[in-house]
């Protein structure tokens, strides 16, 4: 992902009442959130959301929809969701006045803080981008196929190894023999897909195939970027997604080398298929991504499923970005109060946005009143 130092936001300082420092509610019943230390809350109006009045809740409206679904098949937050879900029942999707007013109606709103570290105190934070990616691939090892995508080995179901082996050591070794989903034309896309978590490929048979996460080597997560920048292969401004491509196919010889830098290795499923790419594929709540309106949060910090407003900017630019977004997923990288991954979509654009994307941002949750 990019490394490009961007410009702080310009931030609002009014009055604040703080809600709480994440005790546990079980012994404080006026907290509203438990987040373990990490994150701070504090009540403002509505007035304080930058853009609330401009942004285009309608867009927003079926990716909340979505995560009521979600959230009354599983609610870790123990959250009362239910009176807020049901009461959207009765709302006109089409009108962003009646949109805003039931938010504004049901909910408080709260700016998320850092509670601890060298950010303490802090209400501004990282947000980076992720989207799922498209590639080309065949039933069968052929050809420019290459490329294996492996599904959870079957013997690890059964028992997990004692000391799990790295990406390096499972190629060495064959124990994914057979293991084989598909085959695809490019090492580098492939390993991509393993750090975005989900992709479709486009089979040579013109089927095409959606793949879900299934797991992992249990290994820690090693940047490609800050491997090449280790050994002054790329600049800082190189150091995204394409221009990671654009190295590997100036050295193709290396490009296992790189890619054995990152000891994790991520394994798939097939996942059902639709063709409308704004059906985007299934987060850690248990239902469809939307475009521009889902983030990845740390639930130790945020509750999954929360309407969360993102104030930031465009990738590599001071373009205001403020949406309102649903906290649908979850990542490895994703650590933190003030930390979110902006999903952007399917395909080569949504690719273009996300790997340019590290900007800083503030956040606020919404909780019901």
């Amino acid at each position: 992902m990019i490394l490009a130092t961007l410009a702080l936001l310009q931030a609002c300082a009014p009055t604040r009442v703080p809600i709480s420092s994440a005790p546990d509610p079980r012994q404080d019943p006026g907290v509203l959130l438990k987040s373990n230390n990490i994150a701070q809350f504090y009540e403002v109006g509505w007035s304080q959301l930058p853009g609330w009045q401009e942004d285009d809740v309608k867009e927003a409206w079926p990716s909340w929809l979505r995560s009521c679904q979600g959230l009354a098949r599983r609610n870790p937050s123990g959250i009362q969701w239910r009176p807020v879900c049901d009461a959207a029942k009765r709302v006109n999707s089409s009108s962003n006045t009646e949109i805003r007013q039931y938010f504004e109606r049901h909910f408080k709103v709260l700016e998320v803080r850092h509670q601890s570290g060298s950010n303490a105190g802090k209400n501004t934070g990282l947000v980076t981008g992720y989207y799922e990616p498209y590639l080309n691939g065949s039933r069968k090892r052929q050809g420019i196929y290459q490329t294996p995508i492996h599904r959870y080995p079957d013997a690890w179901r059964r028992k997990k190894p004692d000391d799990m082996p790295t990406r390096a050591e499972l190629m060495r070794s064959g124990q994914l023999n057979g293991q084989e989903i598909l085959w695809v034309d490019d090492p580098v896309a492939a390993a991509f897909m393993q750090v975005q978590g989900s992709g479709r490929v486009r089979m040579d048979n013109g089927q095409v195939v959606r793949l879900g996460f299934a797991g992992t080597n249990d290994q820690p997560f090693k940047s490609f970027a800050q491997w090449l920048l280790d050994r002054k292969e790329i600049t800082r401004a190189q150091a995204t997604m394409q221009g990671i491509q654009a190295w590997a196919k100036k050295n193709p010889q290396r490009v296992q080398e790189m890619l054995n830098a990152n000891p994790r290795y991520v394994f798939f499923r097939e996942m059902p298929v639709t063709p409308d790419l704004e059906v985007g594929p299934i987060g850690s709540l248990g239902v469809p991504l939307t475009p521009k309106r889902s983030i990845a949060v740390d639930t130790k910090a945020l509750p999954l499923g929360a309407p969360v407003y993102l104030s930031t900017t465009f990738p590599l630019s001071e373009k205001p970005l403020n949406s309102l977004m649903m906290a649908q997923d979850t990542g490895s990288a994703i650590i933190g109060a003030v930390r979110a991954d902006f999903y952007w979509g399917t395909g080569e654009a949504a690719g273009e946005q996300a790997g340019r994307m590290k900007q800083t941002g503030r956040m606020w949750v919404f909780v019901p009143r």
